[in-house]
């Protein structure tokens, strides 16, 4: 059995990024002034190769935390057992910091669909999430994160707004949160809410890890594309998501498109710029 620690325990890594196949030599060759770096679960689940051979030279180097996208914590297929087992000899050998996957479901009936699709916000749900996450949890034999997704749909049996969902499962589960403010951003847009309400309802001593990301217009609906830079009312919210959760380990977050390294360490510089006179307030 896991042993479950205090919530109110947030450890702080600092600014960090999404390490992808495209920067492993810029970040040997540089040793950038990263304070750690996210790895894509699925893509270091594999017995050998170049993805592992540089995972294990900069893990060498920076704290990790693992992040996955086939979980389906939402779903209503059994858990897989044979992707748990292979996500645990992973974080045996990574050691990361923590793990995180999406609050979502990704497939039915075996058949992964490779999208993070929103649930029904009911309390039924709240219920089959919560005990599959005490599951994983249990297995694991640590704390998990859950991120909020983008949507561009609701459900007609939905009775709770998407943060009390959030929140309802973090707290029945004693799990943790990973908050993307670009979601936030995105699904306020797509669904006319206010982002703000959203920030405010969340338990502060559950957020442990904070998304930054781009996004794309398509029509009227944004369509999270995580292919481009982080715009300004991204930004705006991340401020208030400062002020709200105070030291919350940050990241960059890109999943296309990449740039060059350079380019993400100044959108991770700005993220610094932005949030430092808000914690300063905050402690003086």
């Amino acid at each position: 059995m896991r042993t479950t620690t205090a919530a109110t325990s947030r450890p702080y890594l600092g600014y960090g990024l999404g390490l992808r196949t495209e920067h492993y030599e810029s970040v040997l060759r540089q040793r950038p002034a990263v304070d750690w770096f996210e790895i894509i679960s699925e893509n270091y689940m594999v017995g050998g190769g170049k993805a592992l051979h540089f995972l294990e030279r900069i893990r060498a180097d920076y704290p990790m935390v693992m992040h996955g996208v086939s979980l389906s914590i939402g779903g209503s297929d059994t858990l897989n057992e044979d992707y748990l087992r292979e996500l645990k000899t992973l974080a045996a050998r990574v050691e990361p910091e923590w793990i995180s996957d999406h609050l979502c479901w990704t497939g039915v009936e075996g058949y992964n669909m490779h999208d993070l699709l929103p649930l029904p916000y009911t309390e039924e749900a709240v219920r089959h999430v919560a005990e599959r996450v005490c599951r994983v949890q249990d297995f694991l034999g640590r704390q998990i994160l859950l991120e909020n997704v983008s949507s561009y749909l609701s459900y007609d049996c939905s009775h709770m707004p998407e943060w009390e969902f959030l929140a309802a499962v973090a707290r029945r589960a004693d799990c943790l949160i990973l908050l993307d403010i670009n979601n936030v951003y995105v699904s306020s847009h797509n669904h006319r809410f206010d982002p703000h309400d959203y920030l405010n309802a969340l338990p502060a001593e559950r957020v442990r890890q904070f998304h930054l990301a781009g996004h794309t217009h398509s029509g009227e609906i944004i369509v999270d594309t995580h292919d481009q830079a982080v715009i300004d009312p991204v930004w705006k919210l991340y401020a208030s998501a400062v002020r709200r959760f105070g030291m919350v380990s940050t990241m960059i977050e890109r999943d296309d498109n990449i740039p060059p390294l350079d380019d993400l360490l100044a959108e991770l510089e700005q993220a610094r710029t932005i949030a430092a006179p808000i914690l300063k307030s905050l402690v003086a």
